[in-house]
C-alpha cells in the first residue's frame, strides 16, 4: 500500500513537471480557434511591437467570408489556416475599419474577392499609402451607410453602423443564424479604448455608439472582439498577454457601461476644473472594472478635453 502511494505521488509530480516545462504558446503566433459550426477566429500576427487584429472566418454554402486580414504578409498565413478547415475559396472580405492591422492582408487575396466595408472606412482606406496605385483595387467597393444585409438564409450576414467610436467607420457584423456579433475595435478587449481622431474616432461618441448597438442588436449570445492580446512594455522589451477573443453578450453590455462610466467620470473632472494629469491620476471607477487595462486612460481624457473645445 505504501509503495502504491509513493508511486502515485511520483507520477503526479512527473505530470506536474511536464506541464510546467511545456512552453506557453506565443500570443503573437497565428492560431485558429473554432467559435461555432462554420465560424472560426484566427488570432495572432505580430509586427514589431504589436499584434494584428483578429480575423473571423465564416464558411458559407458558396465560399468563405473573412472579416479583417491582419498586417502585411499575413494573407498567406490566413489562407493556410482556412485550408485546414475547408476547400472552399475566399469569396468575400469585410473590413471592420481602416487600420493596417485589420486591412493590410486585403492585397494578398485575388482581385475576384468582393471587398465590403462602411462608406467612411472606404474613404479612410483610400487615404492610406498601402492602398495607393494598383492596390486601390483592394479597397472595398461595396459599402453601406447604416445597415446592409449580405447572402441569405443561414448564411445571412447583417452589417450595422451606429456612429463614431474607435474610428468613424466601425462596422459591427452579425451572423443571425449563429447568434454572433463581430465587434472589431469597438470592443477590442476590456480596456480604455484607443481613439483614432485622425480617422474620425470620438471619445465622447464612443459610449453612445455602444449603447445604440446594445439597444438595437437582438438574439446574440457570442461576441468576437477586435484583438486577442494586450501589449506590455515597448521596443525590445515588449511582451504580450493573451486575452479571450470570444466573449459573451454580458461582456459587451459591461463594456458599454464601462465606456459610459469612464466618460462621465472624466467629464466630471473637467467640469471641476481639473487638468488632464490630475483627472487621470484621480479618476475613480466602480470596482467591477478593476481588471480593465487602463494604458490609454490619459490619452482618452486628453481626447475628451480636446473634443469639448470644438
Amino acid at each position: 500500500m505504501k509503495r502504491l502511494t509513493v508511486l502515485t505521488i511520483l507520477l503526479a509530480i512527473g505530470a506536474l513537471s511536464i506541464t510546467i516545462a511545456r512552453p506557453q504558446q506565443d500570443p503573437g503566433a497565428i492560431r485558429l480557434e473554432k467559435v461555432k459550426d462554420a465560424l472560426y477566429v484566427i488570432t495572432g500576427g505580430r509586427q514589431e511591437a504589436s499584434v494584428s487584429g483578429n480575423t473571423t472566418v465564416f464558411i458559407t454554402n458558396t465560399g468563405v467570408v473573412l472579416i479583417d486580414t491582419k498586417y502585411p504578409g499575413y494573407g498567406k498565413a490566413i489562407l493556410d489556416q482556412v485550408k485546414t478547415i475547408t476547400d472552399k475559396p475566399v469569396t468575400m472580405i469585410i473590413n471592420t475599419h481602416t487600420h493596417a492591422d485589420h486591412t493590410s492582408g486585403n492585397k494578398e487575396f485575388p482581385r475576384t474577392v468582393e471587398f465590403v466595408a462602411h462608406e467612411n472606412t472606404r474613404a479612410n482606406m483610400l487615404k492610406m499609402d498601402l492602398f495607393k496605385g494598383d492596390n486601390a483595387a483592394f479597397v472595398p467597393k461595396k459599402t453601406f451607410n447604416d445597415k446592409m444585409s449580405l447572402l441569405a438564409a443561414k448564411d445571412r450576414i447583417d452589417l450595422y453602423y451606429f456612429g463614431a467610436g474607435h474610428t468613424n467607420g466601425d462596422a459591427i457584423i452579425v451572423f443571425p443564424a449563429l447568434r454572433t456579433a463581430v465587434m472589431g475595435d469597438l470592443f477590442a478587449r476590456k480596456w480604455a479604448p484607443l481613439i483614432d481622431a485622425n480617422n474620425g474616432g470620438s471619445a465622447t461618441a464612443f459610449p453612445q455608439t455602444l449603447a445604440k448597438a446594445v439597444a438595437t442588436l437582438k438574439d446574440i449570445d457570442t461576441v468576437i472582439t477586435g484583438h486577442a492580446t494586450t501589449t506590455n512594455g515597448s521596443g525590445r522589451n515588449v511582451t504580450f498577454t493573451r486575452s479571450n477573443p470570444v466573449m459573451t453578450w454580458a461582456d459587451l453590455r459591461e463594456y458599454a457601461d464601462f465606456t459610459r462610466d469612464f466618460v462621465m467620470a472624466a467629464e466630471a473632472a473637467m467640469k471641476a476644473g481639473k487638468g488632464v494629469d490630475e483627472a487621470a491620476s484621480g479618476l475613480k471607477l466602480p470596482d467591477k472594472y478593476k481588471n480593465y487595462n487602463m494604458a490609454n486612460l490619459k490619452a482618452d481624457i486628453e481626447r475628451l478635453y480636446a473634443e469639448s473645445k470644438r
